[in-house]
Order: C-alpha cells, then structure tokens, then sequence
C-alpha cells in the first residue's frame, strides 16, 4: 500500500496485519476512486471516517487537499495512521482522534465543515446507510461538498436525507458511491 501521486508520491504506508480491526482499500481501488473525484481535491478540508491505516485522507493531502480530520475507534489503527502521516511528512495537515463514528459526527456538528468526507466503514456492519444519514443530520458537509462511500453491497445508489446520489463505481467486489450536498442549493448538484 502506498501513495499513488502528489507531494508523498512513492511513500510506502503501513496498515494492521489481518483485516479484523481494518480491511485496507486496494490500490486499483484507491486509484480509480481518486480518478473520479480529482477535480474536488484542491484546497479542500477532508474527513476520513473509519481510517484504518489513514490512506484516504494522505492521498487527498498529498494531492492538494488543505487539511484532514482523520478518526477511528481502534487505538492500534490511530497508532498507525500517526506513523503513516509522520512518513508522508503531512503530519502538520491532519488532526488525528480515536473515536467512535457517531460520537465525532454529534461533537462535530455546527463546528466542523468539510469539503470531502470518506465514508469506508467495516463491511461485516453493513452500515453504510446508517453512516450516510448520520454525516447529513450532522450537516458537516460543505454546500459543494462530496461523500465518497465504500462498501460491498450494491444498495448505495438513492438520495439520503439531502445527499444527492451522483455515481457508482465497480472494482471486483467493492463499490464506492459518491453523494453531494444539496440541502441548501440546488446549484451545487448541477453537472
């Protein structure tokens, strides 16, 4: 696992043995998830939910996004994910906390926006959904923000509580779906 472009380009990152506490997102996924979202990068505030190793939220950084708020309940995932941004030398972009999900989005609401949220929550919880309602009633997202959803079943692709359904990918098993806010402005979701 590594960082596939920008400023870390090369930097090899370090996840838990096993996927028990984390399944880390493969390369070919990685890549063609960042090929679809490439142009909402730059300058934007990302949060990286479930991080396991924290790959998503140091690829958008190395990419040119401004600054990540990087969670995850499992104390040995937060471990690595500080090393992994100590060697991609983004430790000063990130703000890294070990928490429950549901937690940070309660405390973050009406404090925190964000231009980019990464959604890759354990596929045995199947909760996507449940993960995807709670990010819109935390209204964390920027008006012309994204969600970029991962998941293993084929059932993310409706509207949810604001968040409009824009496209759906396929890589073998893995699906990732991208939202965008549109609460507020109609606007924003115009192509």
């Amino acid at each position: 696992m590594r960082i596939i472009t920008g400023i870390a380009r090369g930097v090899k990152l370090d996840t838990l043995p096993g996927e028990d506490i984390t399944r880390p997102t493969s390369d070919r996924v990685k890549e063609g998830l960042f090929s679809a979202i490439q142009f909402e990068i730059s300058e934007k505030r990302v949060l990286d939910l479930f991080a396991g190793s924290g790959q998503l939220a140091l690829e958008a950084l190395s990419r040119g996004a401004d600054s990540a708020v990087i969670i995850d309940e499992s104390e040995k995932a937060v471990e690595i994910i500080k090393l992994n941004a100590k060697k991609t030398n983004l430790m000063k972009k990130c703000r890294i906390a070990r928490q429950d999900y549901s937690e940070y989005l309660k405390s973050a609401k009406g404090r925190e926006k964000f231009g980019i949220i990464f959604l890759d929550p354990p596929y045995s919880k199947d909760i996507p959904n449940e993960v995807l309602k709670k990010v819109a009633r935390a209204e964390i997202l920027d008006i012309d923000g994204i969600v970029v959803c991962e998941s293993d079943k084929d059932n993310m692709n409706e509207d949810i509580h604001g968040l409009t359904f824009i496209k759906k990918y396929k890589y073998g098993r893995t699906y990732v779906a991208i939202y965008k806010n549109c609460i507020k402005e109609a606007e924003a979701c115009e192509e």
